[in-house]
């Protein structure tokens, strides 16, 4: 599942840029790398939640869905690692 083409929603995009203001520096090749190198992934119905540290205290969460064997990034937020076990 990892070799699938990937896909970034208009919401993603703009949390992306919503998180730098606030002082979370997320790049487009850090989203990427959660979801094919996580270190946990959860699964809600049709959506996967992958889970990446990004550093001592905060990891990064990313929801996506697969959809004709595309990964769409649906959202993203950073999570105190401490919550997640990573």
């Amino acid at each position: 599942m990892s070799n699938m083409d990937i896909k970034f929603t208009k919401h993603a995009i703009e949390k992306i840029r919503l998180l730098e203001k606030y002082g979370f520096k997320v790049s487009l090749n850090m989203v990427i790398d959660t979801i094919n190198n996580p270190v946990r992934v959860d699964r809600r119905g049709n959506q996967y939640l992958a889970v990446k540290p990004i550093d001592e205290i905060y990891a990064l969460r990313v929801v996506y869905e697969v959809r004709e064997n595309i990964k769409v990034i649906i959202t993203l937020y950073p999570v105190r690692r401490e919550r997640y076990g990573v």
